[in-house]
């Protein structure tokens, strides 16, 4: 029996039969309305949402589809409100910077070329680039706002469109809330305004590169150790994305001689045809560059997602074999050799600050009270790690920060998680390791025996479609409602509700507020230290569950014990949760 149409999806698959919608879209609609009315049904019955990151959507015609007429209209709405926040500008800047991903360097022109339109003036870079490199690039060229089209490391039919201001991060608050409210407001192409002036566009090339790739050597803080260690043998592999060039240069560029690449890996492709999922944090996304590694018995693996602002990492254990660090394990190695080497070198003053999201490991914070440098905690998301850098600038010094999803950042003059910079930094913590006889899984272990071990563990469920999002949201109020009152037979002592903006204490009943941004994240303490975090997510139809423990490891020793008995006390807290 043939699917019956909702009259409002075809009233408004209609429209885009007619001009000025070009004759290619014409034709494809009229295909779905005669052909496939289930599809036609996604890709019309919603407006594809603008939220607080931007557009994230599947490729395609449609209201609900990442296309040309999607994207100049959120263009024009972005435009828009650069106008009214800077009435008084003659020609207000933004850059504009693409990926890998398939139609990425269409769309990138099309928001160029409606920018331009609206008397903005463009710098357009000419190839793909990473995504910390056009935050770089709103701020080293003065820029009101900038966008980057990236799904980041959503699969090959996704496309992304994400939103800037002048600081160089992603929009936050008010800024995120008044930009939707603008892009709401363009009904159709109708309201965009098409007529380019390519005399406003300045393409951006290698020049510029040469420019960030300079600023990312002078963070480098043990030159001599790698100087001693130039021939620690690295493998990198963009998987098929924006790094492809910029980070061998990076690594050349600092010192490291030994950087081999995984050639089948580099070529630049939206389809990702090597790989399932082009996502580092993804085992099998690592698992050619291991290969490669095994082969040149290399030291480090290095492998970065197709917009380039995460990397995940593998390292040698005490068997010679390649393993897998998790988000958290790579971030407290980058933060504990940074801050200790600021130390030893006597650059904290006492004004250092580092900060990470709530969801990641509390050893950074550990490494960081040791040290004396303030840390602070925000919510899951790089722009509000952002948003405490801009907070203290002039005033503190920003170390550096990261989070458990394979973020990291170091220095202040970009305003994102930046997997270049990742790159070359977690190298040279490798190097300075293995410049005293370690290695980073032996350091890892060290950190542990003197700040604690910590073990962290990651579960997504997925639950898709509007069932899917009602049972997520029934799945919350449960927690929200209904705590449990032991965790893995651990009493359950606060609970922070970021949706209220509490926190509970329930041994006493103090209740204290929180001062970050409503959010809807829970977060259960209990009496031995352990830290569970709930959260839908914003871009996926996921529902999250951080699992965060603590142990002591005495004797480096007995580091599989330790390790065993707090994966088993993760086993047990996913029991009493009932996931």
């Amino acid at each position: 029996m043939k699917q019956q149409l909702d009259p409002l999806v075809l009233e408004k698959a209609s429209q885009w039969l007619l001009e000025p919608y070009d004759a290619e879209t014409r034709q494809k609609v009229k295909h779905l309305i005669e052909n496939d009315p289930l599809e036609l049904t996604e890709c019309f019955y919603k407006n594809l949402e603008f939220g607080t990151g931007g557009l994230r959507g599947i490729m395609g015609v449609g209201t609900n589809r990442m296309n040309k007429y999607t994207v100049a209209m959120a263009t024009q709405g972005l435009a828009n409100y650069i106008h009214k926040m800077f009435p008084d500008m003659a020609e207000p800047a933004i850059a504009v910077a693409y990926d890998c991903r398939n139609n990425s360097d269409h769309f990138a022109r099309i928001t160029a070329e409606v920018m331009s339109a609206n008397g903005i003036r463009v710098f357009l870079f000419g190839k793909l680039r990473p995504t910390p490199e056009l935050s770089f690039a709103v701020r080293h060229l003065h820029c009101q706002a900038g966008v980057v089209i990236t799904a980041s490391h959503n699969p090959k039919e996704y496309n992304g469109y994400k939103a800037y201001w002048n600081d160089g991060a992603q929009l936050i608050a008010p800024h995120d809330k008044n930009v939707i409210a603008e892009v709401e407001k363009i009904a159709g192409p109708a309201d965009v305004n098409f007529n380019v002036r390519p005399e406003l566009i300045t393409i951006l090339g290698k020049e510029f590169d040469a420019i960030y790739l300079e600023r990312i050597q002078s963070l480098s803080l043990s030159p001599e150790a790698i100087r001693r260690q130039k021939d620690f043998r690295i493998v990198f592999t963009p998987i098929h994305g924006s790094t492809v060039d910029l980070v061998p240069q990076a690594l050349k560029a600092v010192g490291f001689d030994s950087v081999t690449v995984v050639e089948e890996q580099m070529m630049v492709s939206g389809d990702f045809p090597t790989v399932h999922s082009p996502n580092p944090e993804e085992p099998a996304a690592l698992s050619m560059a291991i290969a490669k590694a095994k082969e040149i018995n290399a030291d480090l693996v290095l492998a970065t997602d197709p917009d380039g602002d995460r990397v995940g990492i593998a390292v040698k254990n005490d068997l010679d074999e390649f393993i897998l660090l998790n988000g958290n394990q790579t971030a407290s190695l980058l933060m504990y050799y940074l801050i200790s080497t600021w130390s030893k070198k006597g650059k904290l003053t006492g004004n250092e600050f580092m900060v990470k999201t709530i969801v990641t490991s509390e050893l950074l914070f550990n490494i960081a009270d040791k040290y004396g440098v303030d840390r602070y905690d925000v919510l899951t998301g790089f722009k509000y790690i952002a948003d405490i850098i801009k907070k203290f600038e002039g005033k503190k010094t920003f170390i550096g920060g990261g989070e458990e999803s394979y973020g990291y950042l170091v220095g202040d003059f970009v305003r994102d998680k930046d997997a270049v910079i990742s790159c070359v930094m977690i190298a040279e913590t490798a190097a300075w390791a293995a410049d005293q006889g370690k290695t980073m899984y032996g350091l890892l272990k060290e950190i542990y025996v003197e700040f604690g071990f910590y073990k962290e563990k990651l579960l997504s469920v997925t639950k898709k479609g509007m069932a899917g999002a009602q049972e997520i949201k029934q799945m919350m109020e449960r927690f929200r409602n209904n705590p449990p009152a032991t965790i893995a037979g651990s009493r359950l002592s606060l609970i922070k509700d970021y949706e209220l903006r509490q926190s509970r204490n329930l041994a006493d009943g103090t209740i204290l507020p929180i001062e970050l941004p409503k959010s809807d994240v829970l977060q259960f303490f209990t009496d031995d230290g352990s830290k569970i975090s709930i959260r839908p997510s914003g871009t996926e139809p996921k529902i999250k569950f951080y699992f965060g423990v603590k142990g002591r490891l005495d004797r480096i020793e007995d580091f599989d014990q330790v390790d065993q008995q707090l994966e088993e006390t993760i086993a047990e807290m996913m029991k009493s949760l009932q996931i």
